[in-house]
């Protein structure tokens, strides 16, 4: 998730507090929180209505709202609810530190509900935690500056600090990582693959950075697709990693990567074999050529098939592991979420191969 998704996020569970701040200035706490309680649901079915989703971050901002200030109201003291915000604020410093300093990237997983087929290279990955790691820390100051501002200064002084500091801090982190980002943009872009743009024949008509031809603007470019199969008939597939960004833990194509730009096609997929399966010294035919084509790329699919599998041996962090599948097993699978989706749809076009 990016931080402009994540600030779009964010901002609907944020409105029932600021109903609350300007309605008790004017009505008092308990018409705050009737206000913010019935924003809070009116928030949860429209956006269930417009988004077909259920959203639980404001679901738990107007539930904790609701009952801090009904603390707030029996025992005639408001600090239970002025520390809301900075409880609030506490989870999201928790995401950004597990994210950001552990190998269990939850802003990654959750990119993948806005962004399906998002694919982020080293370098993206590495800005994208150094991001986290910012966001975290400014936080977290701002956190602690919440909870000091709820016991030690006045009310007015919470309430910007609470609210509309988180915003103006949110969009200087944004600011200072658009400037950095930009200003690593072209040397990040000269150290990047660059990747061949095709057309649906395959002739070559220019190039691009491997970041620009996944990011939606359907640049096609071509992959190699190489599909293993025993004396039996037996595919053999590989699970994918389950950190990946795109499809973690699902099964897929025995071989499938980019093929670099002035790089033969042959050359390729000798070159990925042995990166994602260890397999040399094999000879593969060509078998088909497609488009296929997600959210994020367009990818002129070069598939190739061989029976040479002795020689397999996974030495890549990127694949779990590997085995052959029968016919059997893998159509008794299809459509339960176990394989990739270009596995599936590439297993229905070459079905009579296999």
């Amino acid at each position: 998730m990016n931080r402009i998704d994540l600030l779009k996020k964010l901002l609907p569970g944020f409105i029932p507090l600021f109903a609350f701040i300007a309605i008790d200035e004017i009505w008092g706490t308990t018409a705050g929180l009737v206000a913010a309680l019935a924003i809070g649901v009116a928030e949860l079915v429209w956006i269930g209505y417009k988004e077909k989703r259920f959203d639980k971050f404001v679901l738990f901002d107007t539930a904790l709202l609701v009952i801090l200030g009904g603390i707030s109201i029996l025992l005639e003291n408001d600090i239970f609810f002025k520390l809301k915000p900075g409880l609030v604020e506490l989870i999201l410093c928790a995401v950004l530190a597990v994210s950001a300093f552990s190998s269990f990237n939850i802003v990654g997983l959750m990119t993948q509900r806005y962004m399906k087929d998002m694919q982020m290279n080293d370098n993206q990955l590495k800005q994208l935690r150094n991001s986290m790691k910012l966001m975290f820390f400014v936080f977290l100051g701002h956190t602690l500056l919440v909870f000091y501002s709820a016991f030690f200064m006045s009310k007015e002084a919470w309430v910007f600090i609470s609210g509309g500091l988180f915003y103006i801090l949110f969009g200087v982190v944004f600011l200072i990582e658009f400037l950095r980002q930009k200003r690593k943009q072209k040397n990040i872009i000269s150290e990047e693959e660059w990747l061949p743009l095709v057309d649906e024949q395959g002739r070559i008509l220019g190039k691009a950075p491997r970041s620009h031809c996944h990011r939606g603007d359907k640049l096609l470019h071509p992959v190699v697709h190489l599909h293993v199969l025993n004396k039996n008939k037996a595919l053999f597939l590989q699970k994918r990693a389950v950190d990946k960004l795109v499809q973690p833990g699902k099964w897929d194509t025995a071989v499938g990567g980019h093929i670099s730009f002035g790089e033969k096609l042959e050359d390729s997929l000798k070159r990925e074999a042995w990166e994602e399966i260890g397999l040399h010294d094999f000879s593969a035919r060509l078998v088909k050529t497609y488009k296929w084509e997600t959210e994020m790329e367009a990818e002129l699919v070069y598939v190739f098939v061989t029976y040479d599998f002795k020689n397999i041996n996974i030495h890549s962090d990127e694949v779990e592991g590997g085995r052959f599948w029968t016919k059997n097993q893998i159509e008794k699978n299809m459509g339960t979420n176990v394989f990739t989706s270009n596995f599936e749809y590439e297993y229905k076009m070459l079905k009579g191969i296999f």
